[in-house]
């Protein structure tokens, strides 16, 4: 996700109401993401749909690395030769 711009990309919620339309195309020509405040406070962020899908790729992906971490630490992991012979077996059927 490309980082957010100080000077552009944060934006009071009045602003957002009046200009709604055109600062959803900002954020998707920009594919940088639109920090919305309400009294002076960070309240939301609005994402371009790739960007957000990009977001839940790498959370699963992290996940996925966390879980085999924890298997590994487990004893639940074959080594490099176990894995290579179980793959061999399934491909020869």
């Amino acid at each position: 996700m490309k980082q957010v711009n100080l000077e552009e990309d944060i934006k009071p919620l009045s602003e957002f109401r009046a200009n709604a339309a055109s600062l959803v195309k900002h954020v998707k020509d920009t594919r940088r993401p639109l920090v919305i405040t309400q009294h002076g406070k960070s309240s939301a962020i609005l994402l371009d749909v790739k960007e957000y899908q990009i977001l839940l790729d790498k959370i699963e992906i992290l996940q996925d690395v966390q879980l085999a971490e924890q298997q590994l630490s487990d004893g639940k992991g074959l080594n490099h030769s176990e894995a290579k012979k179980l793959i061999l077996e399934k491909l020869r059927k």
